[in-house]
């Protein structure tokens, strides 16, 4: 293994992965909707579908612990980088319905299970002093490079005058070309601790699956209605709406390692408890929203409150044996993905009747976060993972 001072370390590898997804990932992104309806000749009906197929794989990450029965987590990682970049670069040559059902789902399932064993890796591999800065580093680094991507989107496609199937394998082959830089230039570390192979449930884990559940409800409700908000009743246009995602990108490359910081300086619990009444105030402020420049700063402070569920990672890695983190990373973005099968299309319907109850429902699930952040310790450890009162006690020193 090399020595702490060469750059071949393993937080390095997780820092040039995190550099790598948001290529691909962005340029499917960016071009997703447009190639959809004029490629492919998608309808409402066709892109919800795609919609749900995407979350399928992620719905179904516990099964990266059956994956890792024959393969080490790293390979995993890179492997899964590949498959992403390969779905990607392949979306513009099958300008199809099914073609681009078929992409959609390879892609997804690279993305998915980059996301889980990434997940895993940074619990394993970070220190627990310095976790959650670096894992805002990560996110500032995948901004940096989501912006990268959305550049590159317009510089080939309105200055240059590429073709989308060339953006498409443009995007994705610099993905696969960084996992595949990665395989060469990093030695395979070897694992601090063996990973239990098999899918693990523990009732003392209780409150973090409670709080990645509501996570992920809450931000498919972000995810799918607060863009459509400014577009419906403001009357955004596709490149207002891409200013705001590259505003958000410049602010987290900015804000991303100073909420980590701020997690490592007050806690799980403080911090966990701001996001949430933050999170209240914004849920009712979509609710009622008539200006425009005002549901802007409400998108833009939502997208920054994402950078906060570092904490559930760092409470996580906390309390948990170390041979969890593998197999719990799978449980954890299934049980994130549950409400991310089921809420777009129940809240779709409610949105016809009434937009803002979506939103005050969004309100009541980040109050019912709240509540359950109350029980997050101050000091969380093996044995102490939920205090059922106001003032929890300082844990004795380990022996």
């Amino acid at each position: 293994m090399p020595s702490s001072s060469s750059w071949k370390r393993p937080e390095i590898l997780l820092f040039v992965m995190a550099a790598a997804m948001p290529i691909a990932f962005g340029v499917w992104r960016a071009l997703l909707n447009n190639f959809a309806v004029e490629q492919a000749q998608f309808d409402g009906v066709e892109i919800g579908v795609l919609q749900s197929l995407r979350e399928v794989p992620g719905f179904l990450a516990f099964g990266v612990v059956f994956v890792l029965l024959i393969m080490r987590e790293q390979t995993l990682a890179l492997g899964s980088l590949v498959l992403l970049g390969i779905g990607t670069a392949l979306t513009g040559y099958f300008p199809s319905v099914i073609g681009l059902y078929l992409t959609t789902v390879l892609m997804s399932l690279g993305f998915h299970y980059y996301e889980t064993i990434n997940q895993s890796l940074q619990l394993q591999w970070f220190d627990k002093e310095h976790a959650a800065y670096n894992i805002g580093r990560m996110i500032a680094i995948g901004s940096f490079t989501s912006l990268i991507a959305f550049g590159l989107v317009w510089l080939l496609l309105d200055v240059l005058s590429f073709q989308m199937e060339t953006v498409y394998l443009l995007g994705g082959g610099v993905t696969v070309l960084l996992a595949l830089f990665c395989w060469v230039a990093f030695p395979h570390f070897p694992a601090k601790v063996e990973q239990h192979k098999t899918i693990i449930l523990r009732k003392r884990y209780w409150l973090y699956y409670a709080l990645t559940f509501m996570s992920g409800a809450r931000r498919q409700i972000f995810v799918v209605f607060a863009g459509f908000l400014m577009v419906e009743r403001f009357g955004f246009d596709a490149g207002q709406i891409s200013i705001m995602y590259l505003a958000n990108g410049v602010l987290n490359m900015f804000f991303a390692p100073r909420i980590g910081k701020m997690i490592g300086q007050f806690g799980e619990r403080r911090t966990l408890g701001v996001e949430y009444v933050g999170l209240i105030l914004i849920f009712l402020g979509y609710a009622f929203v008539q200006n425009p420049w005002v549901g802007v700063g409400l998108f833009i402070v939502d997208h920054l409150f994402f950078s906060m569920a570092i904490a559930m990672k760092t409470y996580f890695q906390k309390i948990a044996d170390p041979k969890d983190m593998a197999p719990t990373a799978g449980v954890a973005f299934t049980i994130n993905h549950i409400a991310a099968v089921v809420l777009p299309a129940a809240y779709g319907v409610l949105w016809l009747f009434s937009p803002a109850a979506v939103f005050i429902t969004g309100a009541l699930m980040a109050f019912v976060s709240l509540i359950l952040s109350r029980f997050v310790p101050d000091h969380p450890e093996p044995g102490f993972e939920v205090t059922w009162k106001a003032k929890t006690r300082v844990p004795q020193a380990a022996e």
